[in-house]
């Protein structure tokens, strides 16, 4: 039996989402796009919210026309491609990149400020770390309790605080963008595009999937059918949310040069201007806001992690996860956040194109007829550029894969992937033109 949802329990779970959504590191991103694009910042949050914001939707919808796991939709390429995928990104958005990296932020924002660089340091990130992940244990221990916890009453907290700190800015201007600076003079709109890979909400839509489904089962929606119409419904809700926080980020970005000059980062522009437009009191406001976005993070990249190696390991419990994965997240988040951005950043460029890759697959997979060679050709077209454009951020053969490689449309600015990828996909349906007994893929129901 399907229970109906009233817009009021719709709005909680899409709040829930949006509070998983918008960590800390989330919010770090966009204000440094509109310091550095200044008066092109708007060119540059519109790709911004191609890859930050949009196609989380489409994400959030294609995983629930596929199954509502990531392991499904990816499985489509093929058994082993599923697991290399899936394993690959429940890790990055774990413990080796999103778990750390919100962590550090939360330092660095709420912390830092508070006791001055002379104090903070390597003993202090050791000891605020250690609680702030003991922390996200606890309240990861069970997750049914996320709506709860998460849509009605973090989320209106730190959206409240937010929305004050947002609505100042622009009452109370504190200046006029300035001329764009580098890599936002030429290129702006792909630069904004690449950017937005870093906010990783494309990939957490994937592995958030399992947590939002179960949310939307444990409120009484127990058909697959009317639990994706919940999903997609509540998914709305959230995307609605995020576009107007980033786009206010930005904002807040572009108007704060003439205030507080170029800062090093997303943190210190947000600290720096909450400063600047409340005192002390603003400081302590969004100390508040990236401490509750990092602890929400925090709690549903967990839990989602534990899940699914539960699921694929069960010999090892779900707790017991939980406390192997923080404790491998504390050890990297205490490297810095500088060396993990580094760390990542290689390999979200190897992971997103393929994640985008797989969303357009599953809703032209009824054109193509879920002929798998397709899906095979556009993985091999796409991840063969997504890997070179590793290696280059990772600062191997960069001169010499650009001369060898810079014939393809696109790949200058790092989206040459998109021809490639293309270019695998028919190369792949014309093979099975002339395959009759190529595998085919049941269809998609939407």
């Amino acid at each position: 039996m399907n229970k109906q949802l009233s817009i009021g329990q719709l709005f909680a779970i899409g709040f829930m989402l949006l509070a998983m959504f918008l960590g800390a590191g989330n919010t770090i991103f966009a204000p440094m796009v509109g310091q550095l694009a200044g008066t092109n910042t708007w060119i540059a949050m519109t790709g911004f919210l191609i890859t930050g914001v949009g196609l989380v939707l489409l994400a959030i919808i294609s995983l629930a026309i596929s199954g509502g796991t990531v392991e499904q939709l990816a499985g489509r390429v093929g058994p082993r491609f599923g697991v290399f995928f899936s394993i690959a990104l429940f890790l990055t958005l774990g413990p080796i990149y999103v778990i750390p990296r919100t962590t550090s932020v939360v330092y660095e924002v709420s912390i830092v400020p508070v006791l001055g660089s002379n104090i903070s340091g390597s003993m202090v990130l050791f000891i605020f770390s250690t609680i702030f992940i003991i922390l996200t244990i606890l309240l990861s221990l069970n997750p049914g309790k996320f709506v709860d916890r998460l849509g009605k009453v973090i989320t209106p907290v730190f959206g409240t605080l937010l929305s004050i700190l947002i609505i100042k800015s622009i009452v109370t201007p504190m200046g006029t963008p300035g001329e764009p600076r580098e890599p936002y003079i030429e290129d702006t709109f792909f630069k904004g595009f690449v950017e937005g890979y870093y906010t990783m909400d494309v990939l957490a839509a994937f592995i958030f999937g399992g947590i939002f489904i179960k949310a939307i089962s444990n409120a009484g929606v127990t058909e697959k059918k009317a639990q994706s119409v919940v999903f997609i419904k509540s998914g709305i809700i959230t995307i609605i949310g995020l576009a107007i926080l980033q786009l206010s980020l930005g904002w807040i970005g572009a108007s704060s040069v003439e205030a507080i000059g170029y800062a090093n980062n997303g943190g210190e522009v947000l600290a720096n201007s909450a400063r600047y437009l409340f005192g002390d009191i603003g400081l302590l406001m969004i100390g508040t806001v990236i401490f509750l976005t990092g602890i929400t993070t925090n709690i549903a990249c967990l839990s989602s992690v534990a899940e699914y190696f539960n699921r694929i390991y069960p010999k090892i419990s779900y707790r017991q996860w939980i406390y192997i994965l923080a404790l491998v997240s504390l050890i990297i988040t205490n490297f810095g956040l500088a060396t993990i951005l580094d760390i990542a950043s290689p390999i979200l460029l190897l992971l997103y194109p393929l994640a985008i890759a797989l969303i357009i697959l599953s809703f032209t997979n009824n054109w193509f007829k879920g002929r798998r060679a397709v899906y095979v050709g556009t993985m091999i077209g796409t991840g063969f550029v997504a890997l070179l454009d590793a290696i280059k951020d990772a600062g191997l053969f960069v001169d010499t894969i650009n001369q060898a490689f810079s014939f393809i449309p696109l790949f200058t600015i790092g989206a040459g992937w998109i021809v490639t990828g293309l270019i695998g996909a028919i190369i792949g349906y014309i093979y099975t033109l002339f395959n009759e007994t190529e595998e085919r893929i049941l269809p998609i129901e939407k």
